[in-house]
């Protein structure tokens, strides 16, 4: 077993998305550092800094396969930083007279958090991929069960008549302002480092920002106003609106987890064979994508306090926090896309039985219709007076082991203001949904706004 599961070869499907594993593999780590020396040296052949002659042969260079990952990390081992060796071996696979050139005008930072967000803008366009397919599972999921009825819950106890539609729109819901924090991210974050030692550029002369917005520009990246060594509010924002993420991943999780126990039975993760199993106990179906999603929303959430920790930078450049979002940031977006994985296979294989909702809803024979009840008769004997007689009749109903609906015709306060006819009528759960379809529709109609179509 690896130090992290997310890099284990046998538990890492369970953490992590091969996709997003990729965006962060030390191959590709390599090659976005060579990407940011090889723009840069493309955009100072354009602005007469270095020969053009000189940033061919840089950008001919710039290939992670002319690299000897071991040589780099030996290196690193001693420097502390990889762009030491990784600048020495690009200048040696460019040649003496092109060598001379590579870097120029860069620090060590400037290729380290370019390089790392160029990482990032790769990963957020597939973690929001992931989210916006998960939103259209749940609106299908919440247009199909829209009528299907089953008891909403408050502290785990029987609450109000829900529908099962209006539960995965609730689910829903939050992931598209997840969307919407993921889209506007994307300014403050994908934007390039270039300062130079201390970020003032000195050693450019008066062309160090004229460098500045063409890398920028190379690269497909905005252009600060100020160099941010030391500024990590963005990268400290990104982590924490996929721990927000994350928690709505979580929610979705634990409503599952709930609804999967064998006293409840009322919805269920797709089932294969094998899936969720024991290795004693041959009838269990566990809901081992929710108990994931979970453990990735938990890991997450502990590593956004170790972001925000790294924000308190010491002078132009620190001496720890930096170095520290390497232990975090990473790791928190290889669980999000984990958790979204886990996610979307429940979403789009999710299996619900009705018939259990219904036994279900009606095990506290009617109680859960006491609100319909007493409001019915508040506008006729007063709110406190009507709440008074339902809550009686509740607690005959508990010790007499009879139906809500028989308990209220025993009450004088409700005998004599409903006649027995809408006493029944009361007592119907389809007739107190209130705005659940109402909701379905309206988050249904935001997902089409937000997405595209949704069917």
């Amino acid at each position: 077993m690896t130090v992290n599961p997310v890099d284990s070869t046998i538990l890492g499907g369970l953490f992590g998305s091969d996709a997003l594993r990729a965006v962060f593999a030390e191959r590709a780590w390599l090659q976005r550092l060579l990407d940011v020396e090889a723009a840069l040296a493309r955009v100072q052949a354009r602005l007469g800094i270095i020969p053009e002659a000189a940033a061919r042969a840089i950008v001919d260079a710039a290939r992670a396969e002319l690299m000897s990952v071991e040589e780099i990390a030996a290196s690193t081992k001693v420097v502390g930083y990889p762009v030491v060796a990784v600048t020495k071996a690009l200048a040696k696979a460019a040649g003496p007279e092109a060598g001379r050139y590579v870097h120029w005008g860069a620090t060590t930072q400037d290729i380290l958090d370019t390089a790392l967000v160029l990482q990032l803008r790769e990963a957020l366009e597939l973690l929001r991929t992931d989210a916006r397919r998960l939103v259209r599972a749940l609106i299908a999921q919440a247009v199909r069960h829209r009528d299907v009825v089953m008891a909403g819950r408050t502290h785990l106890q029987h609450a109000l008549p829900i529908t099962f539609g209006y539960k995965c729109a609730i689910w829903a819901a939050p992931l598209l302002d997840d969307i919407a924090r993921l889209d506007a991210l994307r300014p403050r974050l994908l934007k390039v480092q270039f300062g130079g030692a201390v970020g003032s550029l000195a050693s450019l002369g008066d062309k160090g920002r004229a460098v500045t917005e063409a890398l920028a520009k190379e690269l497909g990246l905005a252009a600060p106003a100020a160099p941010w060594h030391a500024i990590r509010d963005s990268l400290a924002e990104a982590g924490s609106t996929l721990g927000i993420l994350a928690g709505n991943l979580a929610k979705f999780a634990t409503d599952i987890v709930l609804l999967m126990q064998t006293e409840v039975g009322e919805a269920f993760e797709p089932h294969q064979p094998g899936r969720g199993g024991s290795s004693t106990m041959p009838q269990k179906r566990n809901p081992i994508a929710s108990e994931y999603v979970l453990a990735a929303a938990r890991g997450i959430h502990a590593l956004v306090p170790l972001l925000h920790g790294t924000m308190a930078q010491d002078q132009e450049r620190s001496t720890g926090p930096w170095q520290a979002e390497q232990l975090a940031l990473p790791q928190i977006v290889v669980l999000a896309g984990g958790a979204l994985a886990h996610a979307i296979a429940i979403a789009e294989g999710l299996t619900i039985d009705a018939a259990r909702m219904r036994r279900n809803l009606e095990l506290t024979h009617g109680l859960i219709m006491a609100e319909a009840a007493m409001m019915a008769l508040a506008g006729r004997i007063g709110r406190q007076q009507a709440h008074d007689a339902v809550e009686h009749a509740c607690a005959r109903a508990l010790a007499e082991n009879i139906g809500l609906a028989d308990a209220l015709r025993r009450e004088a306060a409700v005998a004599g203001a409903i006649d027995p006819a809408a006493i029944d009528r009361l007592a119907d759960p389809q007739a107190y949904l209130g705005e659940c379809g109402a909701v379905i529709d309206r988050v249904a109609k935001r997902a089409g706004e937000v997405l595209g179509a949704v069917s």
